[in-house]
């Protein structure tokens, strides 16, 4: 009997009962900006002091008062359109999405705002739906990976979750794509990469997750899910192993070759579990029982 957890993860993969969650550490690995450099923009153009605007925690507010003194977020969000773009060689070079692509689930959400993992998508010429409003919800096809944008995206203005009020609506919980999320997840074992544990935001999505399934009266059929992070923290597992969330930890101390890693060995796993002639769900490409050796351990 194999007793490491990640064998739960892998199997889940393979069977296409797993998805992915992805957060702004993939798309800071291929030089997209900081929230530290969006942070900075706004101040600059509000004339705001550095005490406040350095302050992390408090982005939300400060992109409140931009959409209170410029009646919109158009200009800061045509600005980060433009800045928080990557060319289209870095993706290609970039390992980490390769291997996203590579473990085909069938649906991944993000709280990123760019279209990386579109492109990279079109890059290994895989078909995949966007997913950012509830008509889409409605009219997703079937049979290709959706890519839900948890918090918006650039192509439409209001999806964005970015002011302190968008942050206080979606507490409820019960938007469209909450509402999409929380049916996704009482059936799928859940993948979370590329999130800091301090995250307020991530730290609600996985409480609501185990509050979904604590008031069901099921919680001991909840299929195993997992976050990686790059560096071990007791207090942390610990809580997190009361939502019912496991810790992967790397085991390479840069966090982006660490991630990379791990999805490699994540690989390697789900291509042990195919057997001779098994095809994806679109039967065009047949899963060899090894797969390829990885090209780099950085992007």
């Amino acid at each position: 009997m194999n007793d490491d957890p990640v064998d739960s993860l892998a199997n889940a993969i393979h069977h296409r009962s797993a998805i992915l969650f992805v957060g702004a550490g993939v798309s800071i690995s291929v030089g997209l900006p900081s929230w530290e450099k969006l942070i900075e923009r706004m101040a600059k153009e509000l004339g705001v002091d550095d005490e406040f605007s350095m302050r992390r925690d408090r982005f939300q507010t400060l992109a409140e008062y931009y959409r209170i003194k410029h009646g919109s977020i158009g200009p800061l969000r045509s600005w980060m359109d433009r800045n928080w773009s990557v060319p289209k060689d870095r993706i290609e070079k970039s390992e980490l999405h390769r291997l996203i692509v590579k473990l085909d689930f069938p649906v991944i959400y993000t709280t990123n705002y760019d279209r990386n993992l579109e492109l990279a998508y079109e890059i290994y010429g895989r078909d995949y739906v966007k997913v950012a409003n509830a008509r889409d919800v409605a009219q997703a096809r079937q049979g290709v990976t959706h890519i839900v944008k948890f918090h918006g995206d650039f192509d439409e203005d209001s999806s964005l979750v970015l002011t302190e009020t968008d942050y206080l609506d979606r507490l409820s919980f019960n938007s469209p794509l909450d509402v999409r999320f929380r049916s996704d997840a009482l059936g799928s074992t859940i993948l979370f990469i590329g999130y800091s544990l301090s995250d307020p935001n991530i730290r609600l999505l996985l409480h609501r997750l185990w509050q979904t399934w604590h008031r069901s009266g099921y919680e001991k059929d909840r299929p195993p899910s997992f976050i990686f992070m790059t560096s071990r923290n007791p207090v942390e597992e610990a809580v997190l192993g009361r939502w019912g969330i496991s810790v992967v930890v790397g085991e390479i101390d840069e966090p982006q070759a660490a991630l990379v890693d791990f999805l490699s060995r994540l690989a390697e796993m789900v291509g042990d579990r195919a057997e001779p002639g098994e095809t994806t769900h679109e039967g065009t490409v047949v899963r060899q029982r090894a797969i390829e050796t990885v090209r780099s351990r950085g992007s």
